[in-house]
């Protein structure tokens, strides 16, 4: 038996088991595809994230010249982002798991035990663990949770290429470009606003990404890869070479799992997006150790059952403090959603203006309840009138997700 039994290969379950492994446990990975498998997806990150963990060296892109448009001048943003090098990022975590036993195949049924849970796998076989932690992903193998409806989908389409002429200025990175004179008037006021997300990748390569903060139902990539070509476009630029194409889709707003069930979650299977930015790998990062610490701790019980080691890792992950935090980051994410162009510009612009503490913070998921309630409260009181007046109504159509952050 072993003591821990991972589902899922991607960062987040490479991560976990490299966090478990580091603290002498036997464990257990089950996934589709080897671990070795090529992860798809483009991971950035702000740098400073990075540095108080020591993992900067896994970045392949730095860019200073960070900034945004949330109309017609630059805002500049004064700090350093990058984007990993996912074969570094995937090595490093795989050198760490290397105690792992790897399995292929999908969980199709899991049974618990008072000693240890019993996982049924497709093929017909079973392994057997102490705990069952699921990183399979949004919508999971094993970890259950509520239904909602009207799921809010972020969803982007991207181009890894080069171009006739330069996407973004030598060096520089874009975190945000709302600007769209290249769509009809009619168009700005029909659609949801989209912004893009660009950089310099050096040697001329640069990657361009059109981006829906969240949307409910999900924006189709095909109405995304078509506005990023009319940007681009109005821009006088075209596509001359395609390396890469990234589509990504998650949701930003599913509910939190069932947190008295056996089996832990992490990841995206745990509901651990950033409801307000759409990040995830810094949360990671940092809450992994805990996590770890907490199910290499309740395992010390040779009597722990699989309930009592899943309430540990639960407890790690969402305590009351983070559980107040989420609905108030909710709130925030169904204002947006409410909010048209004008005023969503006008409301990132106060956004990140703000001093940068406040918002490094509040994108990082670092700030105690207090002191987020502090920065939504002086975000409020710089915010223009029709900011205020937006967020204002959203108290009453979103009240409830202000009382839950009461309530927990």
């Amino acid at each position: 038996m072993f003591d821990a039994l991972v589902l899922g290969s991607g960062p987040a379950g490479l991560l976990i088991a490299a966090e478990l492994c580091d603290r002498g446990l036997k464990v257990a990975g089950l996934a589709p595809e080897p671990p070795t498998t090529a992860w798809p997806n483009t991971y950035g990150i702000w740098v400073d994230e990075l540095e108080g963990l020591g993992l900067t060296d896994l970045l392949e892109h730095r860019w200073q010249n960070s900034v945004a448009y949330f109309g017609p001048e630059v805002l500049p943003l004064r700090r350093e982002y990058g984007v990993f090098s996912k074969a570094k990022f995937q090595q490093a975590l795989l050198d760490r798991a290397r105690t792992t036993t790897w399995h292929r195949g999908k969980a199709t049924g899991i049974e618990h035990r008072p000693q240890g849970s019993n996982l049924q796998l497709a093929d017909g076989t079973h392994l057997d663990a102490r705990v069952v932690i699921d990183t399979s992903g949004h919508f999971p193998s094993l970890v259950k949770r509520p239904p909602k409806q009207n799921i809010a989908y972020q969803a982007a389409y991207g181009i890894v290429g080069r171009f006739s002429a330069p996407p973004v200025e030598p060096g520089q990175f874009v975190l945000m470009d709302y600007r769209a004179e290249h769509l009809s008037p009619e168009e700005r006021r029909q659609q949801p606003p989209t912004f893009s997300y660009e950089m310099d990748f050096g040697e001329g390569i640069y990657f361009v990404e059109e981006t829906s903060l969240a949307h409910a139902p999900a924006m189709a990539f095909e109405v995304l890869e078509k506005r990023l070509q009319r940007r681009l476009a109005a821009r006088g630029i075209e596509v001359s070479e395609v390396q890469h194409v990234e589509r990504c889709l998650f949701p930003m707003n599913v509910p939190l799992p069932d947190l008295t069930q056996a089996v832990v979650g992490f990841g995206g299977a745990a509901s651990m997006v950033h409801p307000a930015s759409g990040y995830m790998v810094g949360g990671l990062l940092r809450r992994g150790p805990g996590l770890a610490t907490a199910i290499a701790q309740a395992l010390q019980d040779p009597k722990a059952s699989p309930q009592v080691v899943a309430q540990a890792g639960w407890q790690a992950l969402w305590d009351r403090d983070r559980l107040r935090k989420h609905y108030l980051y909710l709130f925030g994410l169904e204002a947006l959603m409410g909010f048209e162009e004008t005023r969503l510009n006008h409301h990132f612009e106060t956004f990140f203006t703000m001093p940068q503490a406040h918002w490094s913070q509040f994108l990082a998921d670092t700030l105690s309840t207090p002191e987020l309630i502090q920065a939504m409260l002086g975000m409020f009181g710089r915010a223009p009138n029709d900011v205020r007046w937006g967020l204002m109504r959203s108290v009453g159509r979103q009240g409830q997700l202000l009382g839950a952050a009461l309530r927990s």
